[in-house]
């Protein structure tokens, strides 16, 4: 009896398919978030460099170029996804993201109370 694939083979079989589906790339970038960050964030990039207004990426590219400590590139990211959920109307999107750059910048002062 045949195992089914994992999402894991199903999602790369979809993005041999067709490696220009920014959900397909989105969800390969998750599906490697946990185990193995560099290989996400070869994802993340190619995400941000051929699909620039999917707004989805820029938080979670943020969060795992913080992770691979590279706070500079995060800080970066976090600016140009403000811009790009801002113009494209996406105000929550722009939120997390602005609270996220809050957070890497120090200017996170909920924690004072």
């Amino acid at each position: 009896m045949e195992t089914a694939p994992s999402r894991l083979q199903q999602l790369l079989a979809f993005y041999q398919d067709d490696p220009t589906d920014a959900f397909t790339i989105y969800a390969l970038a998750t599906e490697y978030r946990v185990t193995e960050p560099e290989r996400a964030m070869t994802y993340y990039q190619k995400l941000l460099d051929e699909h620039p207004d999917y707004v989805g990426t820029y938080y979670h590219a943020g969060k795992m170029l913080q992770q691979l400590e590279k706070p500079e590139e995060a800080e970066k990211v976090y600016r140009k996804g403000l811009s790009v959920a801002r113009k494209a109307g996406q105000l929550h999107a722009a939120s997390e993201i602005q609270q996220a750059m809050n957070q890497l910048l120090g200017l996170d002062y909920e924690d004072e109370d």
